[in-house]
């Protein structure tokens, strides 16, 4: 079912939907109200749980403009949302991209509309798997693991220098120049694949993890602990949950439209507070809720609620006035740029090596590598998007340890929080077998779309990463295991082709779990591999869905081409 996505200027909307949605079992809420001084709502919100989406559009704008550019923006979303062609990635660019050029084209035609605009968030959540595209200064965290991260960047002034650590969090948010963006939807006309344009990111739901989007009238008023502090206390209960940051915004002052949007997997609630209230135990008396090294920070004061006086409502009716007037202006005292930066790799770049690219680069950085054959082994950086351009044409093959020390993996992710790695082949190089293609061990990292050949323990390993995500992978011809996960937690093993592997001595599966691990295996095809398709699940296991399995893809290649 699609839920309502339309709001009332006054009033609380809720959404919710228990249904399981194509994601698994993942439950769904949202609210928005228009706070306590502007007279009209101008967010959107749409929760739909059948398709795994949930959006929070932010109009900006004089008189109505702000509530056609947002209703706008959804109506277009939805339009081509509502088309199952392509990634969903390219789904959730063109959709966005869509968006923007029909708000552009309405300024351009009616006068009055002239300057309208919005910010968005939007997720997709399909098959475990979280597609975000993001516009402005709205925002998208990652609940897990007993914590609130953010992943989204404000595309801002302010919230570049709040994410550079220029400015706390409580400064960043009284900040007069806190309502400016760099980006906004109808500003001029875009492609989706433009740069500088939309924030796209892909991360794993696992079964104890949750997303929040939410538009600005909640985070300029409720710190990121205050946030975090509603989540904990009404986790299991998303209806009110959603409603409980509503209120809170408005207690702080609302003065501001305020939406919000929350999925949870089914196991959130029960580890959620737990894992927080372990991380609070182990930390020193006074100090602060940490963000992840080198992650965006933010800080640790709760405001107290309902403090704000009449002078700071009138300035607040004035900030929102002025985001309203220059959707777009230009910084003065931060640079209008985004705060990622792109590192290049390759003949005639910057870079001629990866891991001196990774070393120079940052959390939230993007690490382009450029066609070519790389003799390194290669270790990944917390927060780092690692990616070949274009994809398939960039192959890590490290040399052989001049020591003779093995064991070998050209590709590590060891004890970091984020990241993500897209596009590569990794392969032993003639002069030197390797024993890991991939290994990803306690990181919460994504790995797409990758190619891994020629491993002799295994084609990758997975150990104690519950936040770990292999999909859309060719893992093949390894002498060993296609997949080992072993360790505690529940990685995600999606929509990969595994085929052809064990083929030495004992013969090895496509995956082999070991206990305790309990990885979600589903939309594989795992075939041709000479120990079995999958070791150490029962067959009928809840973590095995959709899966194709077969024992003889040499034969079936043989009879197709009959």
């Amino acid at each position: 079912m699609t839920l309502p996505s339309r709001t009332e200027p006054t009033g609380v909307v809720v959404v919710d939907d228990q249904a399981a949605s194509r994601s698994g079992a993942v439950r769904f809420a949202g609210a928005s109200h228009p706070g306590l001084v502007r007279e009209r709502n101008e967010d959107r919100l749409h929760v739909d749980a059948a398709r795994g989406l949930l959006i929070v559009v932010d109009g900006m704008g004089g008189q109505a403009a702000g509530e056609v550019a947002a209703e706008t923006a959804l109506a277009k979303l939805l339009e081509r949302l509502e088309r199952r062609t392509g990634t969903p990635e390219d789904r959730v660019r063109e959709a966005i991209a869509s968006a923007n050029n029909e708000i552009a084209r309405l300024a351009r035609e009616q006068p009055d509309w002239e300057g309208m605009g919005c910010v968005l968030t939007m997720a997709l959540i399909e098959r475990g798997v979280v597609t975000v595209g993001h516009v402005g200064d709205s925002r998208l965290y990652r609940l897990h693991a007993g914590r609130l991260d953010k992943l989204t960047h404000d595309h801002s002034p302010i919230g570049a220098r709040e994410e550079r650590g220029e400015l706390p969090e409580r400064d960043a948010m009284r900040h007069p120049r806190r309502n400016e963006v760099y980006r906004s939807l109808g500003a001029k006309s875009h492609g989706p694949r433009d740069a500088d344009f939309i924030e796209v990111l892909r991360f794993p739901l696992a079964r104890e993890d949750a997303v929040l989007l939410c538009s600005d009238g909640l985070t300029d008023l409720v710190p990121a602990e205050g946030i975090e502090k509603v989540v904990r206390e009404h986790a299991g209960d998303e209806r009110t949950l959603v409603q409980a940051l509503v209120d809170t915004a408005n207690a702080a002052g609302g003065k501001d439209n305020v939406t919000v949007a929350f999925a949870a997997g089914d196991r959130f609630a029960e580890t959620f507070a737990r894992a927080a209230a372990g991380r609070r135990s182990t930390r020193p008396a006074g100090d602060r809720v940490a963000p992840r090294p080198g992650f965006w920070r933010r800080g640790s004061t709760l405001f107290a609620l309902g403090a704000l006086t009449g002078v700071a409502l009138y300035g607040g009716i004035q900030l929102l006035e002025r985001r309203v007037l220059h959707p777009q202006p230009v910084a003065t005292d931060a640079p209008a740029a985004p705060v990622a930066a792109r590192h290049e790799v390759g003949a005639g770049a910057r870079f001629h090596t990866i891991g001196d690219a990774l070393a120079a680069a940052r959390a939230g950085d993007t690490v382009a590598v450029h066609p070519g054959h790389y003799r390194e082994q290669v270790r990944l950086e917390d927060g780092v998007t690692l990616i070949a351009t274009p994809p398939g044409e960039s192959t890590i093959e490290p040399a052989a340890p001049a020591d003779g020390a093995g064991p070998v993996a050209a590709l590590v992710a060891e004890d970091i929080g984020a990241g993500r790695v897209s596009g590569f082949v990794i392969a032993a190089a003639p002069d030197a077998p390797i024993d890991y293609g991939l290994v990803i061990r306690r990181s919460a990292v994504t790995v797409e779309n990758v190619e891994v050949r020629g491993a002799r323990v295994a084609g990758v390993a997975i150990e104690d990463a519950a936040g770990a995500a292999l999909i859309a992978s060719r893992i093949h011809d390894n002498s060993g295991a296609g997949v080992i996960v072993r360790g505690a937690g529940a990685p995600l093993v999606l929509q990969n082709r595994i085929a052809d592997n064990g083929r030495g001595s004992p013969p090895a599966p496509g995956i082999e779990v070991a206990s305790p691990a309990r990885p979600r295996i589903a939309g594989n095809v795992i075939t041709g591999n000479a120990g079995g398709a999958v070791r150490g699940l029962p067959e009928h296991s809840p973590l095995l869905d959709g899966n194709v399995t077969g024992a003889a893809a040499a034969e079936r290649r043989t009879r197709g081409s009959r």
